[in-house]
């Protein structure tokens, strides 16, 4: 379901659910935060693959083998298999088997699930630029990546090897807080070397394609918390998604979203596949979704009342609406004061 520019959220008359045959989902913010299910996620999953639904799990993060995030979820409660899962490991592998002889030497900087990845496009992982690599691939390793391992990357890049990264997440969320993602240890070997990794991850179309390859979707939803991977990877692909609100992106980031960051759906948490969204309708004095209204002149105005994500959807197709190709410069704080958001 090709979704084109959205300039306001759409509604949807069925349940998510019964709207679309695979979720396409992301696991830090979306399933889980810090190791544990977080709230709904597993009920709410368990219900929506009962009602037929496919479950796919779509993650940027390297480290792990889809066998081990499988077991993380089956853990949790949430049944999958390793065929559900799908990585940005898998999504570089692909990449670089496209572009490299089969069996080819290839630098791994990073954990596990880049080395799980190669052998399965049937390319062989070294850990040091004298191996003769073809190419060097970079994916997060872990807070106990030794240092010495982007030198290494720097050494085999300095002399021609193409350099590729499953993704560049500047961070990634842990059970203490933010910690630095792949993309802060890429920048490293940036500004070393002056080079430019080939990207697979989200948003970018490697991971876009490695998933449909993977699931087979014919009409996927991508369900995620980040605007700048989740969101934008599904506009990238032309496809519909749905933000939950139960990672970092907040009512006042979602206000401020320029297209390619605008979901398609928003909800609170993943209760929301199982439901129909309701639809925003443009009136004479603004935006009007359940008992709210929302205009967008000087700045944002809501009224009435109800339910406060009803607001916040009003508010999005108003100030969608006035910034049009941009981001929304309106200052939107009293209105979301207002919803507690």
């Amino acid at each position: 379901m090709s979704q084109g520019v959205r300039t306001r959220p759409q509604g949807s008359a069925q349940p998510l659910s019964e709207a679309y045959d695979t979720a396409l989902l992301d696991l830090d913010g979306v399933v889980y935060a810090g190791g544990h299910a977080i709230a709904h996620a597993v009920d709410s999953l368990g219900t929506a693959r009962a009602g037929g639904m496919h479950l796919a799990y779509v993650t940027n993060n390297a480290l792990r083998t889809p066998e081990v995030v499988a077991a993380h979820l089956t853990e949790l409660g949430i049944r999958a298999e390793a065929a559900d899962v799908v990585t940005s490991a898998q999504a570089v592998a692909r990449l670089i088997a496209d572009q490299v002889p089969q069996g080819a030497r290839v630098l791994v900087i990073g954990g596990e699930g880049l080395r799980t990845a190669l052998r399965e496009r049937g390319l062989e992982p070294v850990e040091s630029a004298d191996d003769d690599p073809a190419a060097v691939v970079q994916g997060y390793g872990g807070p106990e990546l030794p240092w010495g391992r982007f030198a290494e990357a720097c050494y085999a890049i300095a002399r021609g090897v193409p350099w590729f990264a499953s993704n560049t997440d500047l961070t990634i969320p842990s059970a203490r807080g933010i910690a630095p993602g792949n993309g802060a240890a890429v920048e490293v070997v940036r500004i070393a070397t002056g080079a430019e990794p080939q990207v697979a991850g989200k948003p970018l179309p490697p991971m876009h394609r490695e998933t449909i390859l993977r699931t087979g979707a014919r009409r996927p939803l991508v369900v995620g918390d980040r605007l700048d991977t989740d969101i934008e990877g599904a506009f990238n692909g032309g496809v519909d998604s749905l933000l939950v609100l139960t990672g970092v992106t907040d009512g006042a980031r979602l206000l401020a979203a320029p297209p390619r960051h605008r979901p398609t759906y928003v909800d609170a948490d993943l209760r929301g596949l199982l439901t129909g969204q309701p639809d925003i309708t443009r009136e004479s004095d603004g935006f009007r979704c359940g008992g709210w209204t929302a205009r967008a002149d000087t700045g944002l105005e809501l009224h009435g009342g109800g339910e406060a994500l009803d607001g916040l959807r009003a508010l999005c197709a108003a100030a969608w609406t006035a910034g049009g190709e941009h981001a929304c410069a309106l200052d939107g704080g009293k209105a979301l004061a207002r919803l507690g958001l």
